[in-house]
């Protein structure tokens, strides 16, 4: 038990310091951005008390906010996608979810997993920093390239960070 608890801090601590100190000063084709540290809420145990899996997810997302200046951006998004997560694990994984180990699903239903993850969290994101009706494809335009580019690097992090041994 210890041990998983390490590991998670462990995460939550490298994932803030790569999106602050890293991912945040990626600025590609001027406005593309990965934001990795959605792998936390996405590869947290599903079995732990959900409870504290929200405070935690708001507390990262508060830690980044207060980190790169950010007004509540990060916070808000991810504690959606949070809250949304048993929707997508049963829509990813099927209604055995709760019983599942990232480690050894098949990686399509990882990635449709992922995927779902990131774009509901960019599209909040995005719609939260534009903030403007008029705005909305700059919105979707955003949303759609970072979240091209945020799954990929999750995929690549979440395959090369694997501890299957297949």
């Amino acid at each position: 038990m210890n041990k998983v608890i390490s590991i998670h801090t462990i995460r939550f601590f490298v994932l803030i310091l790569a999106q602050v100190l890293i991912c945040n000063h990626i600025n590609f084709m001027g406005n593309i951005n990965p934001y990795v540290y959605i792998l936390f809420v996405a590869f947290y145990p599903v079995q732990n008390n959900r409870l504290l899996f929200l405070f935690f997810s708001f507390l990262l997302g508060i830690s980044i906010d207060m980190l790169a200046d950010s007004g509540g951006i990060h916070a808000a998004s991810i504690l959606t996608i949070a809250y949304a997560r048993p929707i997508f694990l049963k829509f990813a994984f099927g209604s055995m979810y709760h019983n599942i180990k990232f480690d050894s699903t098949e990686l399509g239903s990882k990635i449709t997993y992922i995927a779902l993850l990131t774009i509901l969290h960019h599209f909040i994101f995005f719609s939260l920093e534009v903030f403007s009706i008029s705005k909305t494809i700059l919105v979707l335009q955003k949303t759609l390239f970072s979240s091209i580019f945020t799954i990929l690097l999750c995929v690549i992090l979440s395959i090369i960070f694997s501890r299957n041994t297949k």
